[in-house]
């Protein structure tokens, strides 16, 4: 008979559990990964990880609600960090952005790659994809509010993010050439839309916003 878990175990194997199905969801596809895959990879029976899951998706939910939950704390952390400048900020919300895709490919790619057609029957992931998508805006609402940006904040973040995201999967694919780096080409971007957003000189003074 299983013994009585104590909130402790049950976060500690929900955590194994999810560091090992990042990896193994990001290699092989969720669609190709199974409740046994995941028990054979921690050394369970394939009937343990259903005492913490429901089943294979609502692995995938917990997976990327983390992801986004960290993301987002990353990114909340460099914003809090340069609260009194706001070039610095840009660039430090810039910089946390890169460094976490750099630091968590997997979960990166899980966060922004992975279709999830049952995503709004886990409010966890749906609260922590919304928190994710709010730092997007963070620098672009205080120039607004300072009056230096006048403009829809969700959709120039938008735009940010895409140029951002994709040299990023650019770079993980492969496609980047020797001599493309992907933080310049990133910094080129965010320049080009900066001038386009600010004008010239105005973006001279705007580095960067996520």
């Amino acid at each position: 008979m299983p013994r009585n878990l104590s909130e402790q175990d049950i976060t500690d194997f929900q955590d194994r559990l999810c560091d090992i199905a990042e990896r193994q969801f990001v290699h092989h596809g969720p669609e190709s990964v199974t409740i046994r895959h995941l028990s054979a990879a921690l050394g369970v029976s394939p009937m343990t990880p259903y005492r913490y899951f429901k089943d294979k998706d609502a692995i995938l939910a917990a997976v990327r609600a983390r992801a986004f939950d960290r993301h987002a704390a990353a990114l909340e952390s460099a914003y809090a960090r340069n609260a009194d400048d706001p070039n610095a900020r840009a660039r430090a919300i810039l910089d946390a952005y890169i460094d976490f895709a750099f630091a968590n490919p997997e979960a990166y790619k899980l966060m922004f790659d992975i279709r999830h057609p049952t995503e709004a029957d886990y409010p966890e992931l749906v609260r922590a994809g919304e928190r994710s998508r709010a730092t997007m805006t963070l620098q672009l609402r205080d120039l607004i509010e300072a009056g230096r940006l006048q403009g829809d904040p969700d959709r120039i973040g938008h735009m940010y993010w895409a140029a951002i995201h994709g040299a990023l999967m650019l770079h993980f694919s492969g496609m980047l050439s020797g001599d493309h780096d992907v933080r310049t080409l990133i910094d080129a971007l965010v320049m080009t839309l900066g001038r386009a957003i600010f004008g010239d000189e105005a973006a001279r003074d705007t580095p960067a916003i996520d």
